[in-house]
């Protein structure tokens, strides 16, 4: 089934997950997109101030994207995002990390300047199995409203 607009009522949306992180993973993205010490290197690392071994927090934020589209994004009648809003990295991505999402609307509202289409505004925020939050981001994401949805599959 197919999500619409109408299927974002402000509130919490739903929880998804847990993802588990393995090093390998955190070596291979820092090697390929961020190849910072800290993320690459476990001596490098625990001399920094993450004292270990971490993920980039664009990995991280590459997970929560994942997550986002498995969880309901690829089934959402979705026509892309005009960006991110908000984003905050507040604890380290480490290896072994059993990741569970939570997704809140944070607003719903019908464009005014294409009213066959709302903006979602999600509010994510990404934990791992101890319940430590590390990173949270607002973005608003542009989906067809159910009429106009139906019109499209036509």
């Amino acid at each position: 089934m197919m999500l619409s607009f109408e299927d974002f009522p402000p509130g919490h949306f739903g929880t998804f997950g847990p993802r588990r992180v393995s090093r390998e993973e955190i070596l291979a993205f820092a090697a390929e997109f961020d190849p910072q010490p800290m993320h690459l290197d476990e001596e490098a690392a625990s001399r920094s101030m993450l004292k270990g071994l971490s993920g980039s927090g664009w990995h991280l934020c590459s997970i929560m994207m994942r997550m986002m589209f498995d969880g309901f994004i690829g089934r959402t009648a979705s026509l892309g995002s005009p960006g991110v809003n908000e984003l905050r990295w507040l604890a380290p991505l480490r290896p072994g990390d059993d990741l569970t999402l939570d997704v809140e609307v944070a607003e719903a509202r019908v464009s005014r300047s294409r009213p066959g289409t709302g903006i979602v505004t999600f509010k994510c925020s990404v934990r791992n199995a101890a319940g430590q939050q590390l990173s949270d981001w607002v973005s608003p994401i542009i989906v067809r409203r159910r009429d106009s949805a139906t019109e499209q599959a036509r």
